[in-house]
């Protein structure tokens, strides 16, 4: 992402914003206001102002936004330009079930090589992805210069394969374990914990109704 200083919660819907302005500009929309795309990304029109007003002017009063303008200004910002080499740490289930997505609605960045410890796995390709053994990790991070990894192994063998990552020069790291680790100033890490996001939805379904706005605000 480039170098404008906004706020972690404004960073984390400008994908959102993309994806949909990328949506209209294939139906042929050419402007829209920000009720909306308030309407259309469920996120209030103040909220999406406020994270555009980050930007310097990005609309016109009484116009709204340029689809084509805003489209080419936030790929310039998210570097949708940039391709994007990652490695997956861990073929197991849900090593597998990423592999077969490989975030293949986005041209930029993609699984390119799948590590793992399993001997059934070792040397196979797995949805056109090559697995290698975890042995060759680090060789091969500095290789092919990774600069992202997916962490998807188990809760005993992850902070060992972490530090290895970061020692390989990794910058960072989509974490699928459980676990919370410190990394370095100069690395990322993004936790995705979906035992937790489907608690934390269901205590706002049973306990208040009325609160499923501020998880909105804060899942976003």
């Amino acid at each position: 992402m480039s170098n404008y200083s906004i706020p972690r919660a404004t960073a984390l819907r400008l994908p959102i914003y993309h994806r949909y302005l990328r949506y209209l500009h294939n139906a042929g929309k050419k402007r829209i206001s920000s009720s909306e795309l308030s309407e259309a990304v469920k996120i209030d029109s103040a909220t999406i102002r406020r994270d555009f007003s980050y930007f310097g002017a990005l609309g016109k009063r009484g116009y709204g936004y340029d689809v084509d303008t805003l489209i080419d200004f936030f790929s310039k910002v998210l570097n949708q330009g940039r391709l994007t080499s990652i490695c997956l740490v861990g073929v197991g289930h849900l090593g597998q079930a990423l592999l077969n997505y490989n975030f293949r609605k986005n041209g930029n960045f993609h699984i390119e090589a799948a590590f793992d410890n399993d001997p059934n796995l070792i040397g196979t390709s797995q949805n056109g992805i090559p697995v290698y053994s975890v042995d060759e990790l680090t060789e091969r991070i500095q290789e092919s210069h990774y600069e992202i990894a997916v962490l998807a192994v188990p809760e005993e063998t992850a902070e060992t394969i972490l530090n290895e990552l970061i020692a390989a020069g990794i910058r960072g790291i989509l974490n699928f374990t459980p676990l919370r680790f410190d990394v370095p100033n100069n690395v990322r890490i993004q936790n995705v914990d979906l035992t937790n996001e489907l608690q934390t939805l269901i205590y706002f379904i049973d306990s208040n109704m009325d609160q499923v706005d501020d998880y909105q605000e804060y899942k976003y």
